[in-house]
């Protein structure tokens, strides 16, 4: 049977990530009976916080306070876990950035399975866990057999498993801040830059009409355009319209713009790639208008309209502005 389920958590200003709640309802996915331990790293007040936060989901907490990991450094990190985990860990990572840096170099270091970008676990049968990937934008669904005898660390895609409200786990906080080693490593951390700032402030928007691709002409934005202004929302985008350079990059969305936390969320012409829900916080209604019934964003749409934005929009514009 698959060892101790462990679930990495990021935070930020004392904050923990809405992934630290995912990875419990990903951790029951694969055992309904699991109770898995966050791993909390840091150092300072903040990270005091975090764990307070995070015991409310996870009856165990392990706590790492130190200098070194006050910014997170995957090289770093990897040497702390790797001394830290039992040598059959089944650990959980979210699958954004930084997830990236961490996960694959530390599978490699305690020599067990690695499994990027897992969207969904169909069942552990002994030392097999059966996961669920996307393959090719999402077009393909890949089914895998991982043997996890040895322990596994997956990268879990932020997003398709439904975050539950903080509960009352009344978990325990364990310092194990005493165990760790040296950490130095090669890379070291230089400063943060801030992401520009534009016009408009997205990340402080309740409504988003966001445009991807399928909006096909920098003109036909204004369709969007007309479409926030009816119902009082800001419009954003995806990364191929920054790139198109249609719209300034302080309005995109995903892992390489703003990540954002609106009460509703339209994505008009928008695939659903992990780089772009990654930028998606707070459990939104997602509302997404695609002509590709197999587009990603129709698995984490509450509402998904199968059509092509051009013809679809403006005709919801005017029964907006009728109303």
């Amino acid at each position: 049977m698959a060892g101790q389920v462990f679930a990495y958590i990021g935070h930020k200003a004392g904050k923990a990530d809405d992934t630290a709640q995912e990875l419990v309802i990903a951790a029951r996915k694969i055992n309904p009976d699991s109770s898995p331990t966050a791993i909390v790293v840091g150092a300072g007040a903040e990270l005091d916080a975090v764990c307070s936060e995070v015991a409310t989901s996870y009856k165990e907490v392990w706590k790492f306070d130190n200098e070194a990991l006050a910014y997170p450094n995957a090289e770093a990190i990897r040497k702390l876990l790797v001394s830290a985990l039992p040598p059959d860990a089944l650990v959980l990572i979210p699958h954004d950035t930084f997830g990236m840096d961490l996960g694959p170099g530390l599978s490699i270091k305690l020599d067990s399975v690695f499994a990027s970008d897992v969207v969904d676990f169909e069942g552990l049968e002994g030392d097999t866990l059966k996961i669920l990937r996307q393959e090719f934008s999402g077009q393909v669904s890949t089914h895998s057999n991982c043997d996890i005898a040895a322990g596994a660390v997956i990268n879990v895609r932020p997003g398709v498993f439904q975050a539950e409200d903080s509960g009352s786990a009344g978990g325990q906080v364990v310092d194990k801040s005493a165990e760790v080693g040296d950490l130095a490593v090669g890379r070291r951390f230089l400063e943060v830059v801030e992401a520009e700032v534009g016009d408009v402030d997205i990340t402080k928007e309740d409504v988003l009409v966001s445009v991807g691709r399928g909006i096909e002409d920098e003109d036909n934005i204004e369709i969007a355009d007309e479409l926030a202004e009816a119902i009082g929302a800001v419009v954003s985008c995806s990364r191929p319209i920054v790139d198109a350079k249609w719209l300034e990059k302080s309005r995109q969305v995903g892992t390489s713009g703003q990540t954002v936390k609106p009460k509703v969320y339209l994505a008009l012409g928008i695939s659903g790639s992990f780089q772009h829900l990654g930028g998606l916080k707070g459990n939104p209604y997602i509302v997404a208008v695609n002509k590709n019934p197999k587009a990603p964003i129709f698995q984490v749409a509450d509402v998904g309209v199968i059509e092509d934005l051009l013809d679809f929009v403006p005709v919801l514009t005017e029964k907006i502005q009728e109303g």
